[in-house]
């Protein structure tokens, strides 16, 4: 049997459970029925059964069995008790060891199945079935459901009339039932004498037979598939797969059948591999033989052409004939190695090719081709970078001459241009500058006509063709070349004159830039400065603004001076230029500022003064209202504040103290609650001064250190504290009434409990619990008993794993610890004085003494006695009663 993967098998069928989606009433009902009949049709053998599926597995107890008569294995040891916590318990068991066999439970939870939930009881019912009844159902290697599939349209093919296709539709007729139970016991059925159209009797006929004959329990009643359009699939999949194992023992011929097949199908497909090897090798040699002659052909081309259609020849070898070859030789490898491990696998001997037809053959001819491959292309490129010389030295030549003739264009006109005779010093400058740089590109293009010369020589000593018109061009090159030489230095005397002749006006112009610039960005910065909107919290930094608006307006006097020298500068500019008829070709190159901005800005800031001075009185003014609003605040909260935290402080005295009785302690708890409720308020007063602040914008408030948030949290913690805190002692009283516990034995727990609760959270952690129980006399050893003792006890106390128990739970512990409660050897004992002191009972003796439906309980699950003193019809009370507490089972 091939091993089974949860995750890729039936948990991920195209019918997995949804627990989403509602399930159609007919088919919930056939699943029920059927669901139902298949695991009494295991727990039977137990000696039980169950009624209703979503009731019945509820306390885990009889799906815990029905898992252990399907897998032949014992389950932890379920829990006995009523509770839910032990029902949750004992279907975690349940699902626990479900998931251990690799079934991956999709959305199903122990608490919807303690709660009845049916969708979720038939979704686990189903994988339980997938995973034990049709999990293991292989035909041909196919899945579970597959295989099922096939090995019924196997086995139904005879039939007339039968076409199983599906596990829904295709039964509906009963033909596909009935031909599966004739197909291994035709004794049992006449299949001559069934009609298509008669469904009811067909269906009828096949599950009873299968009832009596084959031990296989009625799952549907015919009405249940007739009357639904489309039965339901996990249902009809059950029951057929009740068939399949009732027939399983008829497979073995078919298996055998099949591997006979098997093996000789892979002996064809070993000699088609082996031919196909064969001829793989021999055309591939053939072709090295073929291509070698033809590399290590080394005549010579005499033209360039030529050689270059041997290249392109040789290329096309490469590209379009070699890669294919080299594939070819790789899957003959690949064949030669998957033919030798199927050889081994299959434990057949090795494959021998044919003489000189080996691997080793194959890749010694080759490499004869791959050396001879290298020497022609080598070859190949060294002819055709002989050929390739003297076009290379025309070509050459062409593109130097190309290149200078280019980069003189045009040098000539501009060497010769009067651009200088209108333009300003920078504009000048620029011009000098870029002489310079053509000055640079001249002596750098010195290089290039040297060698355009040096290689018009080689190509003359070489004889080229074309030397005639290659000298010639170099001349006119030459004769090009020492008249830009001329004009170059013509260009730069004209333009050093009239550079001098701009300096004295460029100084005055930059004199102005410098120091208009530095007063044009004060005058720009404090525009913005008396515009900027501030935003202000406090009365210090309104004043700090003041302040620095009053230093501001005492550097106006000094800044109306600066202001003057700079105009000054501008007319001494217009003054040179009327003198000397200079051209000027623009304005002042280094700012764009002119006198007219200047006095525009000086103007906008001597209006915007006065208003500053107004903005700055109306926002103190505010400031101060703002203060008032704050110590108004602050007065209230430091009040309240301390008086809060106060009431939290006493409120853990008194839970911890146990003054008194616990009705004392609510009494008291309850006036605390009154006075506290007292106080709302003098909350709502500072509500109403913490909402004026907000409107008034106030963001800080230095006088407290409590904020509105600080209050109304406070003050909700201590409400739920004092409400939690009554609850708690509520909870103490319920406990102590119901449990029959006394008022010193709470005490003593409170006390104990307090004791190791150092940090007064109202919890003990793991150890500080156990340390508790040690002190209230529970024996707690430290070696693995102890610790397997004391993890039980905190899955009682802690069953959601936080780590912490609560005064609750503890006092719930010690209640249970404390109180009265039946045990095993009670329980014997009174079967012991029903049966008048004997080692077993009777049947009459127990419907004698006890009502007749616990009695019939007893007699139905109570196991024969085997002592040596028994009479016919004894049974055992002794193992009964120890399996009511958990201690064996029933």
């Amino acid at each position: 049997m091939e091993h089974y993967d949860g995750e890729n098998d039936y948990m991920h069928q195209e019918d997995d459970w949804d627990r989403d989606l509602l399930l159609d009433p007919a088919w919930e009902k056939q699943q029920r029925k059927t669901f139902t009949a298949w695991c009494n049709s295991h727990l039977r053998k137990a000696g039980t059964q169950i009624e209703n599926i979503e009731e019945d597995f509820r306390d885990g107890l009889k799906l815990m069995l029905l898992l252990e008569v399907i897998s032949g294995e014992r389950l932890a040891k379920p829990e006995r008790g009523k509770m839910r916590v032990h029902k949750i318990s004992n279907v975690n068991k349940a699902l626990n060891f479900i998931a251990s066999k690799g079934v991956k439970l999709v959305s199903i939870g122990a608490e919807e199945i303690v709660d009845g939930n049916a969708k979720m009881t038939l979704g686990m019912i189903w994988t339980i079935i997938l995973r034990f009844a049709i999990q293991d159902i292989s035909v041909e290697e196919t899945s579970a459901k597959e295989g099922l599939l096939l090995w019924c349209q196997r086995k139904t093919a005879p039939y007339k009339n039968v076409n199983i296709q599906n596990f829904h539709i295709s039964w509906k007729d009963g033909l596909g039932f009935c031909a599966l139970i004739h197909r291994h016991r035709p004794e049992l059925i006449d299949y001559g004498k069934l009609r298509k159209d008669d469904p009811m009797t067909n269906l009828n006929t096949a599950f009873d037979v299968a009832e009596k004959y084959l031990d296989i329990p009625k799952m549907l009643d015919a009405e249940d598939i007739v009357g639904t359009a489309r039965p339901d699939e996990k249902a009809i999949m059950t029951y057929v797969s009740s068939f399949y194992h009732a027939f399983s023992g008829a497979q073995k011929a078919e298996t055998a059948a099949n591997r006979i097949c098997k093996v000789l199908a892979v002996n064809q497909e070993n000699e088609q591999l082996m031919e196909d090897y064969e001829k793989l090798a021999s055309d591939l040699l053939e072709w090295i033989r073929c291509t070698i002659p033809w590399l290590e052909n080394r005549l010579p081309e005499n033209t360039m052409q030529a050689m270059q259609q041997k290249l392109e020849d040789f290329r096309d070898y490469r590209r379009l004939h070699k890669p294919p070859k080299v594939q070819e030789k790789c899957q003959l490898e690949i064949n030669f190695n998957t033919l030798q491990t199927k050889l081994r696998l299959s434990n057949r001997p090795a494959f021998m090719p044919s003489e000189g037809k080996m691997v080793s053959d194959i890749n010694n001819a080759w490499g004869s081709l791959e050396g001879a491959e290298k020497g022609y292309e080598e070859w190949l490129l060294n002819e055709i970078r002989r050929l390739e010389r003297l076009d290379h030295l025309a070509e050459k030549f062409r593109q130097k001459a190309a290149i200078h003739e280019a980069w003189t264009e045009g040098k000539e006109d501009l060497l010769q241009k009067l651009d200088y005779e209108t333009a300003s010093l920078s504009e000048i400058k620029a011009l000098l500058k870029k002489h310079e740089a053509f000055e640079s590109d001249l002596a750098a293009h010195q290089d290039r006509v040297e060698q355009i010369a040096a290689i018009a020589q080689e190509l003359n000593e070489l004889d080229y063709y074309d030397s005639p018109s290659v000298n010639a061009r170099c001349q006119r090159i030459c004769d090009q070349w020492d008249a830009l030489g001329a004009m170059t230095v013509k260009r730069t005397e004209a333009l050093q004159r009239t550079e001098k002749l701009l300096e004295t006006i460029d100084q005055l112009y930059l004199e102005f830039a410098k120091r208009a610039a530095p007063f044009n960005n004060w005058m720009e910065g404090a525009m913005e400065d008396l515009q900027d909107t501030f935003i202000v919290h406090t009365i210090e930094e309104i004043q700090g603004l003041s302040t620095a608006h009053e230093q501001f307006k005492a550097t106006l006097p000094e800044a109306d001076k600066e202001r003057q020298a700079i105009l000054g500068i501008h007319n001494e500019i217009a003054k040179i230029v009327q003198t000397y008829h200079v051209n000027m070709a623009g304005t002042n190159p280094y700012t764009t500022i002119n006198p007219q901005e200047i006095n525009a800005k000086w103007d906008k800031v001597r209006q915007l003064v006065p208003q500053r001075d107004q903005a700055l009185i109306e926002e103190h003014a505010r400031q101060q209202n703002n203060e008032r609003l704050r110590r108004q605040f602050a007065t209230q909260a430091n009040i309240i504040g301390p008086w809060i935290q106060t009431k939290m402080e006493e409120i853990g005295r008194i839970s911890i103290e146990m003054h008194g009785t616990l009705e004392d302690q609510l009494t008291h708890l309850r006036q605390y609650e009154k006075s506290i409720v007292n106080y709302k308020p003098k909350i709502d007063q500072l509500e109403g001064d913490h909402q004026l602040i907000q409107e008034a914008l106030i963001f800080d408030n230095k006088h407290t250190n409590y904020t509105m948030e600080h209050i109304r949290v406070g003050w909700e913690q201590l409400l739920t504290t004092i409400a939690r805190t009554i609850n708690e002692i509520e909870n103490q009283i319920l406990t102590r009434d119901a449990k029959g516990i006394s008022q010193e034995q709470l005490n003593e727990f409170r006390a104990s409990f307090n004791h190791f609760d150092r940090d007064h959270s109202g919890t003990l952690g793991a150890e500080e619990f156990k340390a508790c129980l040690i002190s209230l006399g529970f024996d707690i050893a430290n070696d693995a008993q102890g610790e397997n003792e004391f993890s039980r006890i905190m899955s009682v106390v802690d069953p959601n794993r936080m780590g912490i128990v609560t005064f609750q739970a503890f006092i719930d512990f010690m209640s249970r610890e404390t109180a009265d409660t039946d045990t095993a050897d009670q329980v014997m004992a009174s079967f012991k004085v029903l049966a008048g002191d004997k080692n077993y009972i009777l049947a009459d003796e127990l419907r004698r003494e006890l009502p007749p439906d616990q009695a019939e309980y007893c007699i139905v699950r109570m196991a024969p006695y085997t002592g040596p003193d028994g009479v016919p019809g004894a049974l055992d009370y002794m193992s009964f009663s120890t399996a009511l507490y958990g201690e064996s089972d029933l």
